[in-house]
């Protein structure tokens, strides 16, 4: 058991912790009310954290919670290639799955932030944008065989060099998108996000000093990592399994089959390991998930399980490993399309934590919920002249029951665990050139059981004019991807 610092004073300690907490709820606010998509300012698809001098995650307001277990690959990422190459003023942009990000439609900006003269954190904030160019709509091109076909890939670069607009890199990647001025005008958005944060974190550090909030950042992570070993510790020894199938059918022969993750949770003590060691190999369509993703919706999976009431931070996550071999769905080698991994590849990655962790505390564990029929797309609204992107989320599922509650009805995928908010129908229709005919919830959808699940949606929409560019992602719900019961044994 790790015994947490007790040298500095308690009331100073949830001072400065609550005020990292807080420099992460300012940042967000500041994208909502700054942003020119409503993906940002009304779907909340985005994350904002701070990272201390030696990158650890000290705290963050994950809007999406598949964006936060992530984020620490991304500033890392960024950190090893610039190296010594940071100085006030710097802000750095990455959104390549093979270096640190989810996906390609969700952008990281970062800024190191400095204190008499010396680097004392990072504030990240990370959104899915309106575009990264290439085939698809908002981001996903379900045509997309390869990473190089569904948008452009940005390595590590700086969008300001020590205060300075950096006019290159700007245009490389406005170029490169038909939206341009709502990609320019979210990037500016988190930049200032980064800006709040910079400002706040500095008056933090002048008030209390940068000793204090050193210790206090260290108490905070040992408080974070004994209250994780806590919950783990509750859970059985043992070694648990599960698999799951993705919805989408691949070509194989007549029948064809459906890719399946597999991973075996190993409890030991106060640690826990998730091995994906068997899943499938990587395919040539957007599903594949890389593997920041994966160990972030793992985290999904276990918090949400075992530990609902622990802070998700870098003192959270190191009882915890992930094990995911290359080459596989949740692991993919260089290349591979990547942008339907947070939703519908997250959906199965937790589906399978939760199934395997059934087998260990079945009364904590959930039923299934709903995947995703989610649709982007791009339209142009005649009546403005105003290009826009959108996210569908009127047509969300139901949540799955567990133990002693019925689950959450009309609720976002896992990979948001309800934080995605549903577009205003009145405003949805102001913005876009399209009439939403029905919108209601689904009768008798709610599953049978003493628990039972959550009701979806029934949502009709009717495009008036032409121009709509869209991407659709179905849940077929095949027998093997479809919602357990206790019929399967695991619940």
């Amino acid at each position: 058991m790790i015994e947490p610092r007790t040298t500095l004073d308690p009331i100073l300690l949830t001072v400065i912790a609550n005020r990292l907490e807080g420099v992460t709820r300012e940042m967000g606010a500041g994208m909502l009310r700054s942003s020119r998509s409503p993906i940002f300012a009304e779907n909340k698809d985005f994350v904002t954290a701070v990272f201390d001098r030696r990158l650890r995650l000290v705290a963050q307001t994950a809007y999406i919670p598949v964006l936060m277990g992530a984020s620490p690959f991304a500033v890392k990422a960024v950190s090893d290639h610039f190296g010594d190459d940071v100085e006030p003023g710097d802000v750095m942009i990455l959104n390549d799955p093979y270096r640190g990000n989810n996906h390609a439609p969700d952008i990281s900006v970062l800024k190191p932030v400095f204190f008499q003269g010396q680097l004392r954190f990072w504030v990240l904030s990370r959104g899915h944008h309106a575009d990264i160019g290439g085939g698809g709509a908002a981001g996903r091109n379900p045509h997309a065989a390869t990473a190089w076909e569904e948008g452009l890939r940005i390595p590590p670069a700086k969008l300001y060099r020590g205060g300075v607009y950096n006019r290159d890199v700007w245009e490389i990647i406005l170029l490169n998108v038909r939206l341009r001025a709502l990609v320019e005008g979210d990037l500016q958005c988190q930049v200032g996000a980064c800006n709040v944060g910079d400002r706040a974190l500095g008056q933090m550090l002048e008030r209390y000093g940068r000793e204090s909030v050193d210790r206090a950042i260290d108490e905070v992570l040992d408080r974070s990592e004994a209250q994780m070993r806590e919950r783990i510790a509750v859970v059985p020894d043992g070694v648990y399994h599960a698999s799951r199938q993705l919805d989408h059918l691949l070509e194989d022969g007549d029948a064809g089959r459906r890719p399946a993750i597999r991973l075996r949770v190993q409890v030991e003590g106060e640690g826990l390991h998730v091995d994906f060691t068997g899943s499938d190999p990587q395919i040539p369509v957007y599903y594949n998930s890389s593997y920041a993703n994966t160990v972030s919706s793992c985290y999904i999976g276990l918090f949400s399980t075992i530990a609902p009431d622990v802070a998700v931070n870098e003192g959270a996550m190191r009882p915890v490993s992930v094990t995911a071999p290359e080459g596989t769905l949740v692991n993919p080698r260089e290349g591979a399309p990547t942008t339907q991994c947070t939703v519908a590849t997250c959906a199965t990655i937790v589906e399978a934590v939760w199934m395997a962790l059934s087998e260990a505390m079945p009364q904590r564990a959930q039923a299934a919920w709903a995947r995703t029929n989610a649709g982007a797309g791009t339209a142009l609204n005649r009546r403005t002249g105003r290009p826009g992107a959108f996210i569908l989320h009127f047509a969300k599922g139901g949540g799955g029951a567990t133990h002693g509650f019925d689950g959450w009805s009309h609720i976002s995928p896992v990979s948001s665990m309800g934080g995605s908010r549903v577009p205003d129908p009145e405003l949805y229709e102001l913005t876009f050139p399209h009439r939403i005919l029905q919108y209601e919830y689904r009768p008798d959808s709610a599953g049978a059981g003493e628990w039972r699940g959550g009701y979806g949606a029934v949502f009709a929409l009717r495009f008036n004019e032409e121009g709509t560019a869209l991407s659709v992602q179905t849940a077929m719900v095949p027998r093997g991807a479809a919602p357990w019961d206790e019929t399967e044994g695991h619940l």
